[in-house]
């Protein structure tokens, strides 16, 4: 790779390994050894929490509500999202006993449950409740619970619930079609290799390649990649900048799991390029790559015959 290689990842300005050797898949001597992460083992009043949560989720899907109130302790509160509290075991069984009565079959999954024991007898529960009833949509609410120990064991002193934040916008409906390139890609051998990692920005509206090409151990060349949905064009964009000051902008469309970039680039020393390459995903592991209709300041470039790029462990 040296020289020609960097001369191509220049002309290229692209953010994936697909030029030169095929990228041998990892191999068990070059894959980093599995450790089993080790488990952390619950205390006494952990265990107990648990088992409550764990009994509150079989109540209420029981359908059972003299059981689900006494849950909580004689004087305990629940405050549905923008309701009334509730007070006291009689108010929340005539409640529940209401709610099952209405929407029989009704089930709770509780997501993302999050606890924190902030003193021997005080705890602290988050997370996602997702209530499913029979022919509707399943209905999330974001809630804090707290529970406290008394002479009947653990039980919930409060439990509110609020209305899950409103969704911030986001492309990726229109950009989930290329979430196949997210991963760690490497193209390598004996003096060299470019590698590429691929990733989401936060709220999926881009996804961002660094690459660099490494020679000798150093690295020669890098770059960014940002892919990003144009709602004014409706289209897939994208925009490539290195490290030698390259730049270029992208179209991309797409049949099946063919896409094809139609590439305007500008050279670090101003010349200007352009390029049509074209991704193929074959499996998700595996992807071909190819580049044509190469023109540097007019001057017709060599194609990049297909090559094939198979995903590495991260």
């Amino acid at each position: 790779m040296t020289t020609s290689a960097k001369a191509l990842a220049a002309l290229l300005l692209l953010a994936i390994p697909a030029y030169g050797q095929e990228v041998k898949p990892p191999t068990k001597e070059t894959q980093p050894a599995e450790t089993a992460a080790p488990k952390a083992s619950l205390n006494q009043d952990e265990t107990a929490i648990a088992a409550a949560i764990e009994s509150y989720v079989i109540a209420f899907n029981k359908g059972d509500a003299e059981t689900l109130a006494a849950h909580w302790t004689p004087e305990g509160t629940f405050t549905p999202p923008g309701g009334e509290t509730l007070i006291g075991r009689k108010a929340l069984q005539e409640s529940f006993a209401a709610y099952f009565a209405e929407n029989k079959e009704a089930k709770i999954e509780l997501l993302e449950t999050a606890v924190t024991q902030v003193s021997p007898s005080v705890a602290k529960e988050a997370g996602v409740a997702r209530v499913i009833v029979p022919g509707g949509e399943p209905s999330d609410t974001t809630y804090t619970a707290i529970h406290v120990k008394t002479s009947e064991g653990w039980k919930i002193d409060s439990i509110a619930e609020q209305a899950p934040a409103a969704l911030p916008p986001s492309h990726y409906e229109e950009l989930q079609a290329l979430e196949w390139m997210v991963g760690r890609w490497v193209d390598a051998d004996e003096a060299s290799s470019i590698e590429s990692t691929t990733q989401w920005t936060k709220n999926r509206n881009f996804l961002t390649t660094s690459f660099k090409v490494v020679v000798d151990g150093q690295v020669e060349f890098e770059g960014t990649q940002v892919i990003g949905w144009d709602p004014y064009a409706q289209t897939i964009r994208s925009w490539v900048f290195d490290s030698d000051g390259g730049f270029g902008a992208g179209r991309w469309t797409n049949q099946g799991n063919l896409w094809t970039v139609q590439t305007i680039n500008v050279l670090s020393d101003g010349r200007r390029g352009s390029a049509t390459h074209i991704y193929e995903s074959i499996d998700d592991n595996t992807m071909r790559f190819e580049s044509i209709g190469r023109q540097v300041d007019g001057e017709l470039m060599p194609s990049i015959p297909p090559v094939t790029v198979t995903r590495v462990a991260e």
